[in-house]
């Protein structure tokens, strides 16, 4: 859009919004809204009290009904993996590890195929 039809567009937007705002300050619910309002922040101030505690004075329930602010705080609800023995029946060798990320383990897994050495695994713990 060229600067001039973007001036053009904003020229017309404000002037939509002045008729629309001309039309609510003519508006009678609106008068006595914001008649209420000034009233209502004027007893506040009289009496010291925030928003929350008329809220709190009207709507006792309302903290209930509220999301926490805060960050939620969650146990450890991740399971620990156990521990698993792998004993390679062609030599011997034993291995120990909670995952499968272990260098031998790999080794055995590319050589004689996941399922097998799968086979060879006993839970520990």
């Amino acid at each position: 859009m060229s600067l001039i039809n973007e001036y053009r567009a904003t020229e017309e937007a404000i002037k939509e919004l002045q008729a629309r705002l001309k039309n609510l300050s003519e508006d009678n619910k609106l008068k006595t809204e914001l008649e209420f309002e000034a009233k209502l922040r004027e007893l506040m101030g009289e009496y010291s009290k925030s928003l929350r505690d008329i809220i709190a004075l009207l709507d006792p329930e309302a903290k209930l009904n509220k999301a926490p602010r805060g960050p939620v705080k969650t146990t450890g609800t991740k399971r620990a993996r156990k521990v698993k023995q792998y004993k390679n029946p062609h030599n011997g060798e034993v291995i120990e590890t909670k995952g499968g990320n272990h260098k031998t383990l790999k080794e055995w897994k590319a050589k004689w195929g996941g399922d097998v050495v799968e086979g060879w695994a006993t839970l520990l713990g």
